[in-house]
C-alpha cells in the first residue's frame, strides 16, 4: 500500500476540525472525525490513524500547515498589540464606556513601559522583631528603594522608656537645668503688694 498523493475532502475537513474547531468550539479527535463524515463506530480509531505520521503524512502535514497559519493569523507583537489597545479605547469612547477605555489605556501604557510594577515580598513577621531590627529594616528599605521614593532616610532613635537608660548628656542637661529653676525660684524676691503693710 503506497503513501496518497493528496488529501481526501473528509481528510481535509478532519483536519480544518482538530485544529479550529467546531462551531461550539474545540473538537477531540473522534467528534472532528465524526464531523468530517467519518463512522461514528469507527471515529477513535479513524482519528487517531488520521494524526498518525506512519498511517497519514499528509494529514498530519495539513494539521501542521493550519496551526501554523492560526498562529500567523492571531500572532501578538508589540505594533499589533498597542494598535488593538488603540482600537479599543476608540471604540469605548465612543460608547462613552470611560472605564474600559481608561483600562485599555492603561495596559497600552504598560506595554509601552511607561508603568513599572513593583513589589515587595516580606519574609517573617514585624511583631516578632524588636525595635532595633524594625529601626534597621525601616533604614534598609529607605536606602534600597530612596531613588524610587524620592525621599531622604531620616532614622530617629526610640527614646527609652526608662529614665535611666537616657544619654549622659540629656541627664546632665536636666538637672542642670532643675537647678537653676530653684536657684531662680529663692534668689527672686517677692515684692509686696500696694497698700499692704510689711
Amino acid at each position: 500500500m503506497g503513501v496518497p498523493k493528496r488529501l481526501t475532502e473528509m481528510q481535509m475537513r478532519f483536519a480544518e476540525f482538530v485544529v479550529f474547531g467546531g462551531s461550539e468550539g474545540p473538537m477531540t479527535q473522534s467528534e472532528a472525525a465524526i464531523a468530517a463524515g467519518y463512522a461514528k463506530s469507527s471515529s477513535r480509531v479513524e482519528g487517531s490513524q488520521l494524526l498518525n505520521p506512519r498511517y497519514s503524512p499528509l494529514v498530519v502535514q495539513y494539521v501542521g500547515r493550519l496551526k501554523e497559519e492560526r498562529l500567523e493569523k492571531h500572532k501578538v507583537t508589540y505594533d499589533t498589540h498597542v494598535a488593538e489597545l488603540a482600537r479599543l479605547r476608540e471604540a469605548a469612547l465612543k460608547k462613552n464606556s470611560f472605564s474600559a477605555a481608561v483600562n485599555a489605556e492603561t495596559n497600552r501604557g504598560k506595554a509601552g513601559g511607561l508603568y513599572i510594577d513593583r513589589k515587595i515580598i516580606k519574609h517573617g513577621k514585624l511583631e516578632d522583631m524588636s525595635e532595633i531590627e524594625l529601626e534597621a529594616k525601616m533604614k534598609q528599605i529607605l536606602d534600597d528603594y530612596a531613588p524610587i521614593l524620592n525621599v531622604t532616610p531620616q532614622t530617629k532613635k526610640l527614646a527609652s522608656k526608662t529614665p535611666d537608660k537616657q544619654p549622659a548628656k540629656l541627664k546632665e542637661n536636666t538637672s542642670t537645668s532643675n537647678t537653676h529653676s530653684s536657684k531662680e525660684n529663692k534668689s527672686t524676691p517677692t515684692t509686696p503688694s500696694a497698700g499692704k503693710p510689711q
